[in-house]
């Protein structure tokens, strides 16, 4: 069983611990809490353990293996999890892996910390904001962040590209594999093609709707007090604090090392701290 199966929170419901977590993870990274929230919903319906019955994602925003590794690879470090992007290798095929089999579970274990997978998530879109916004020259809305996730980023800055320049053109020609594995989203139930603009609104009014079903509660952590510059996600805050402290101690022999910090990280991610 997963050391992550259990992540009840005491003295909090799941649902709160759950949107707190997103609440913070947008206000770490400047990703729009709405979208955060609203993706959540309709990947897992905010079940921090989700899993899919089709292929290996699981979590509240349903990060398939691969794509985990690879945000963990690339973002790890900036919030505590250096021990996890230090064991992640990249082969030659551009897949990821991780050689001892027991270390690979407990990061992919980890999409099912509320905490951290909303962190990633947010980071995730964080950089697909930014190279949408690089290509299509505009700012990138939630909705296109959607998009980025349903086609992948370069997917989604073809469709956009399309989309500003020739919003009533059919989209499906152009995304034929997408259109036959999407049929409802690409076509009508008549069979007619829909238009970029109505998949992409359609896409954005999916994204409200999910939001409005949601009775967030008080969200307690998006106006906690950060350092300035602060990234780390809720667990790794001890295990930062605490590893700059030794750190700076004199006698080198009482750093930590990265099993420490391993150790210490999955600890308090399993107590759902």
């Amino acid at each position: 069983m997963s050391a992550f199966a259990d992540i009840s929170a005491t003295g909090a419901s799941t649902g709160n611990r759950v949107t707190n977590a997103i609440a913070m993870a947008s206000r770490r990274t400047g990703v729009d809490f709405a979208y955060l929230l609203g993706q959540a919903k309709i990947e897992s319906s905010l079940n921090p353990t989700a899993r899919a019955t089709t292929s290996s994602a699981r979590g509240l925003y349903q990060f398939v293996d691969q794509s985990w590794l690879a945000v963990i690879d690339k973002h790890g470090s900036e919030y505590g999890l250096g021990w996890a992007a230090d064991m992640i290798s990249r082969g030659q095929n551009g897949r990821y892996y991780v050689a001892d089999p027991e270390m690979r579970q407990q990061i992919l274990d980890l999409r099912n910390h509320p905490e951290t997978a909303s962190v990633m998530a947010a980071q995730h879109a964080a950089d697909n904001k930014a190279y949408l916004e690089q290509r299509l020259g505009r700012e990138a809305e939630p909705v296109d962040l959607y998009l980025a996730h349903f086609l992948g980023v370069g997917g989604a800055s073809k469709f956009l590209s399309v989309h500003d320049r020739a919003p009533g053109a059919a989209a499906a020609s152009m995304f034929p594999a997408a259109a036959r594995a999407n049929r409802s989203i690409f076509y009508d139930r008549s069979g007619n093609p829909r238009s970029f603009a109505e998949i992409r609104d359609r896409f954005a009014a999916k994204l409200q709707k999910g939001v409005d079903s949601i009775d967030t509660g008080p969200i307690q952590y998006a106006a906690a007090s950060l350092p300035e510059g602060a990234k780390t996600v809720q667990p790794a805050d001890y295990v930062r604090i605490e590893t700059q402290r030794l750190a700076n101690a004199a006698d080198v022999s009482v750093r930590p090392d990265p099993q420490t910090a391993r150790l210490a990280y999955l600890m308090l991610a399993t107590l759902g701290r």
